[in-house]
């Protein structure tokens, strides 16, 4: 049996203003219409797979829930109370695995790089089964196509089986001339941080080398939970673990003592889109060189990345631009610059600015909602329900809302009443009224919110009921 491990957490800050802290990257639709966490586990497709075991942060449970929805192949979600890098986090997809004394093969893949050649991609990895059936940690190994200075490299020793070789040492990430000399020895590859071993053999390697991580992983899955198709771990235990990736922790002692760990050389279009300029790398571009996404009109523009979101976005006499356009931030900076992105990320975070952890439309388990204005005593929601979705019965201290529906049906709890309102009805709730909201239909209820009050943050929510488990015991 072959499982994936979805690894699905980070958060894409080299990605702002379109990847931010609650809706990082993977859950994007960054290179075309599927989100790049629904992409790595379409270009699975045709393998003999098992449901996968996907690891994201508690914030992001239910946007990665929905989006494996739509696929059908939601599985089991491990929750991590805090990030701790990718040692402890496949420690748990491989105990969660081995929970009903199975012992299958783990995929290990990162929810947010891209790959061109899907054919290329699975041949590696059936190529590689047997090895891991054998007791072999793989990781595979990015055939280079320049002296890349962002990535760590992995130097081929002696040829193993079925094209695989055995790891001669990982390198980290070199200068420049150390890199070009790498690509000049034909002996290295990069590396991917993608992995495929049986789930005990890496317990065993774990349990050998940092048996401290592998002891907090197991205690933070003794009161182990399931909601949904949430696993929650203990997070007082699991905060106890190290953070230390699967490189440090198991691979590099490992081939340092034998010949257990293997990589296979993968040439299959890669990238782990670490930057916007990755992204126009990758881009179908014009005549001038531009890559140029939505409602964008070009004049005289050479080799900019052009990416509209919500309305027209022009360009004249530029060349060498990253341009990112959304509703509540704009990013423009010189295409050699958006490594350093994250550097304005950390700037808006330290003046406490929303536009670093969220946008102006927001989802939720339910739907979603934008605030469309704002001012010191009111704000404006377009939010959107799902069919059938129902959120909390609540109440609030300091505002009160009205409610019209522009389009769909509206079940409506106001106090000790239900009402069902259509189009173009409302409704008035009070400061202090327990009132809740749910589609009974079959179409997406659209409705306008109007808040008011003296304090309109969304902290101030009381929560009675909730289908989604967001009230506190």
């Amino acid at each position: 049996m072959l499982v994936p491990v979805i690894m699905a957490g980070g958060s894409g800050s080299r990605l702002w203003p379109l990847s931010r802290q609650l809706f990082p990257k993977q859950f994007l639709p960054l290179v075309d219409d599927d989100t790049m966490l629904q992409s790595t586990l379409k270009r699975l497709d045709g393998l003999a797979l098992a449901q996968p075991i996907t690891i994201c942060n508690e914030d992001h449970r239910f946007i990665v829930a929905e989006q494996l929805r739509q696929l059908g192949k939601v599985g089991s979600i491990i929750l991590e109370p805090m990030g701790k890098n990718t040692a402890p986090a496949v420690a748990l997809a491989a105990l969660v695995a081995r929970q009903h004394g199975e012992d299958p093969l783990l995929l290990v893949l990162a929810a947010d790089h891209v790959i061109e050649d899907q054919v290329a991609f699975q041949a590696a990895i059936n190529a590689s089964l047997a090895s891991a059936a054998a007791g072999k940690l793989v990781t595979f190994g990015i055939v280079p196509t320049s002296p890349h200075i962002g990535y760590g490299y992995i130097k081929q020793g002696a040829e193993s089986d079925s094209g695989a070789f055995v790891v001669d040492s990982f390198v980290e990430k070199p200068d420049l001339e150390t890199a070009q000399q790498y690509i000049s020895s034909g002996q290295y590859l990069w590396n991917s941080g993608m992995f495929l071993f049986k789930a005990s053999s890496y317990l065993a390697a774990l349990k050998q080398f940092r048996p401290d991580i592998l002891k907090a992983c197991q205690n933070s899955m003794v009161n182990l939970t399931a909601d949904l198709d949430f696993v929650r771990v203990d997070s007082d235990e699991f905060a106890k673990c190290a953070d230390e990736s699967i490189d440090y922790a198991v691979m590099e002692p490992l081939c340092s003592s034998g010949d257990n760990v293997v990589v296979m050389p993968l040439n299959a279009g890669w990238n782990d889109v670490g930057s916007w300029s990755s992204l126009w790398e990758m881009a179908d571009k014009d005549e001038q060189g531009n890559a140029l996404s939505g409602d964008v009109m070009a004049h005289y523009t050479d080799n900019c990345y052009v990416r509209a979101q919500d309305r027209l976005v022009t360009t004249l006499g530029v060349d060498n631009l990253v341009i990112v356009d959304t509703p509540d931030a704009l990013l423009v900076a010189h295409i050699d610059a958006v490594q350093d992105v994250k550097t304005i990320v950390n700037q808006i975070k330290s003046e406490q600015r929303s536009e670093a952890t969220t946008h102006r439309e927001v989802y939720r388990p339910w739907g979603k909602y934008d605030s469309i204005d704002s001012g010191d005593r009111h704000q404006v929601k377009h939010i959107t329900v799902n069919p059938g979705a129902k959120l909390s019965v609540q109440m609030h201290h300091h505002r009160a809302e009205h409610w019209i529906v522009v389009s769909g049906t509206a079940l409506v709890t106001n106090g000790d009443q239900e009402i069902l309102l259509t189009e173009n009805q409302s409704t008035y709730i009070p400061v202090g009224v327990i009132h809740a909201l749910k589609n009974p239909g079959k179409i997406p209820l659209e409705l306008i919110e109007v808040q008011s009050g003296a304090y309109l943050g969304e902290d101030d929510i009381v929560r009675f009921e909730d289908i989604y488990g967001r009230v506190e015991k």
